[in-house]
């Protein structure tokens, strides 16, 4: 009765607020189309996180805030503002950012690109890290607060293990991998780096630090050795960072837009939001719109499911290959870019989309996009033979599989649990929480995981058009950055969202001047699409979990933990690398 009636409290509620959303949509779609002032300056505040895929659009007067930009809406807006009249120069404003490296190196790109318009653009920096710093570089000028502190002090990578309390707790982790460095596991089974994880990670902490000291030493007109000396003195206070010549004045932010105006000889300058920006019409600017082109977004954890929810987190194979079917289906769509940014998942699951993305690349021309991560399922996933992008910082590979289950038995002795079971068949505990594997359960699924390895390599071997003799040393569950994987034949060429578009016209034999018109799957949903679809849903923990309610929906909805936590072969990639 209690779940009942939360239940039809929930839906009481839902349906008050389609009611009141419906009217205010009534209500916008009666007001007129929203204009760009010509001399505009567009100002981008990139915060947080920077999906791949467009989280849920709010909207509404009284409940106000600014929706998430995707990699894609900052390529688009940059590139859109570089031949709209109507646009005069950017104003760039990156804060607290939560993204990987591969989209540092896109977004800087489009700000290079930008900046080849022969308009102003300008950084305004709010205690900013590398990553911050990193994208600013490309901007001819750096601003920030007098009293502010640039918090650029090089790399550090921390792993975590958790060995020494599971064996506290009385929790023992059974891990078997096929791969060397299939490293997934080692956090709970051991309490500090392995040799293998150390090789690796030393090559990728060195590759990203030469690209940051590289890149900061072009944007800055310094030597990559002077920037190294610098990156060892920081972090920098505002006078410090002004006096190594790292930002080019020291201002508060409206004497820096005092500083554009004069600039572009304004009396007053006429500011244009992205969020304003993206809602405009073009008509009148001179921006025409060209070949209709599918940019599908794969973006998370992969496993099985169909629940076609909003989370901007995971990819379900049921839901995403419908997707692929629908983009396949569609004459207008001249061709492909899937974006790709995924640690892996589920062995079946990423096989199930393998399938698909092979079916999609004999209907249309295809490309694959690489953001952050296609690492391991995110990889295999992408092995359709089609044309491969990434990033020189994407990690990439990870080819290998692995096997994950706890024994809690140690843990349910100290809490005086027992259980008591009764079973049939050979192998009919080997999922059991209660026992460890033993040697004959080890070795039945060593011979599984072996053989889906072998399956993976074969598969890649296939796409790459490489013998299984030259792939199988590059795999073993390593992880690659893509200029490595670049050397290595695992990916075709290093370059972002335009190189795809690149790529993808010579693939499809366009004309090399034809505009593009980048259609994106799945698009930006409301959140009145959001809550007609969750009232449509019998239980009120529906609801909750895809509102997002509380601290445990919120962990539950990290699409890796379900992952994990479902069992089973992962392709999954062994760690996951936050720049801070």
């Amino acid at each position: 009765m209690g779940k009942f009636l939360l239940g039809l409290a929930v839906g009481v509620v839902i349906a008050v607020l389609i009611g009141i959303i419906g009217a205010v949509t009534i209500s916008s779609l009666k007001s007129k189309p929203a204009t760009i002032a010509d001399g505009s300056t567009l100002v981008i505040k990139l915060q947080g996180e920077v999906p791949e895929r467009a989280p849920m659009e709010l909207d509404l007067p009284f409940f106000p805030g600014r929706p998430s930009l995707t990699v894609q809406n900052v390529w688009a807006q940059l590139r859109r503002a570089a031949s709209d009249p109507r646009i005069k120069a950017v104003v760039f404003e990156p804060e607290g950012t939560q993204i990987g490296w591969a989209k540092m190196q896109e977004i800087r790109a489009d700000l290079e690109k930008f900046k080849a318009s022969g308009k102003p653009l300008y950084a305004y920096l709010k205690t900013p890290g590398a990553k911050e710093y990193y994208m600013a570089t490309a901007c001819q000028k750096i601003y920030m607060s007098p009293v502010d502190t640039l918090y650029l002090k090089g790399i550090r990578f921390e792993m975590m293990y958790f060995k020494n309390t599971f064996d506290k707790l009385g929790v023992q982790m059974e891990v078997e991998h096929a791969g060397k460095y299939k490293d997934y596991g080692d956090q709970w089974t051991r309490s500090n780096m392995s040799a293998e994880t150390k090789e690796v990670m030393t090559s990728v902490i060195d590759d990203l630090y030469g690209d940051l000291t590289g890149t900061i030493a072009k944007g800055r007109g310094k030597t990559t050795e002077a920037v190294k000396d610098l990156i060892d003195e920081g972090p920098f206070l505002a006078k410090e960072a002004k006096a190594k010549g790292l930002v080019d004045g020291l201002l508060y932010e409206d004497e820096a837009f005092d500083a554009l105006k004069k600039v572009l000889k304004q009396d007053e300058l006429k500011k244009t939001s992205e969020k304003d920006y993206a809602r405009v019409s073009d008509s009148g600017a001179g921006l025409g719109t060209g070949q209709k082109v599918a940019f599908v977004v794969g973006d998370g954890a992969i496993s099985r499911g169909d629940s076609e929810s909003e989370s901007t987190d995971g990819i379900e194979s049921e839901s995403f290959n419908k997707m692929l079917a629908k983009v396949a289906a569609d004459s207008s769509i001249k061709g492909v870019i899937v974006r790709i940014d995924s640690p892996g998942g589920e062995v079946t699951a990423s096989d199930e989309i393998w399938k698909q993305m092979n079916e999609l690349s004999k209907k249309k021309p295809v490309v694959i996009s690489m953001s952050d991560a296609a690492a391991s399922g995110g990889y295999y996933m992408a092995m359709s033979g089609d044309p491969i992008v990434a990033y020189a910082g994407t990690i990439t590979g990870s080819i290998g599989v692995v096997f994950g289950k706890p024994v809690l038995k140690g843990l349910y002795d100290k809490l005086g649990i027992t259980k008591d079971s009764l079973s049939r068949g050979k192998y009919a505990g080997i999922d059991s929480d209660y026992q460890p594997l033993g040697d004959a359960g080890r070795k039945k699924l060593k011979a599984g995981i072996d053989s889906d390895y072998e399956d993976f390599v074969g598969k890649v071997a296939a796409s790459r058009k490489k013998p299984f003799s030259e792939i199988e040393p590059l795999a073993q569950g390593r992880v690659w950055l893509g200029d490595q994987a670049r050397e290595r034949g695992l990916v075709d060429e290093i370059g972002g969202i335009d190189r795809a578009i690149e790529v993808l016209k010579k693939k499809a034999k366009m004309p090399v001047t034809d505009k593009v018109s980048l259609t994106v799957y799945p698009p930006r949903k409301s959140l009145l699409e959001t809550l007609l679809k969750s009232s449509s849903d019998n239980t009120a923990e529906a609801v909750l979990s895809k509102a997002g309610a509380g601290p445990l929906s919120r962990i539950w909805q990290d699409s890796r933990l379900r992952v994990f936590l479902k069992g089973g072969m992962l392709r999954m990639m062994p760690y996951r690398i936050e720049i801070q």
